[in-house]
C-alpha cells in the first residue's frame, strides 16, 4: 500500500513538475513520453480533484463566517 504522505496535494504536484521537466528536455523514448502522459493526465485529475474538495471546504467555512462590516460583498475572502 503506498505511503499516505506521498498522497499529499504537494508531493503530486512535485511529481507532475518533474514530469513536465523530463518531457521538456526531449530525452525519454516515445514509450517513455507515453508512459509519463498516462501518469501525468491521472496525477492532473487527481490534484483537481483535491482542489474541488479544498474549495468545498472552503466555501462550507465561508457559509458560516460572519460578514465583515462595511462590505458591500458577502463573497469576499476575510484575508
Amino acid at each position: 500500500m503506498a505511503d499516505k504522505k506521498a498522497d499529499t496535494f504537494e508531493t503530486k504536484m512535485a511529481r507532475l513538475e518533474a514530469i513536465v521537466g523530463e518531457l521538456e528536455r526531449g530525452d525519454p523514448e516515445l514509450s517513455r513520453v507515453v508512459d509519463l502522459f498516462k501518469e501525468g493526465k491521472t496525477l492532473a485529475r487527481e490534484c483537481e480533484a483535491m482542489l474541488k474538495v479544498a474549495q468545498g471546504d472552503i466555501d462550507r467555512a465561508m457559509e458560516g463566517a460572519p460578514a465583515r462590516a462595511g462590505t458591500a460583498d458577502n463573497d469576499e475572502l476575510p484575508f
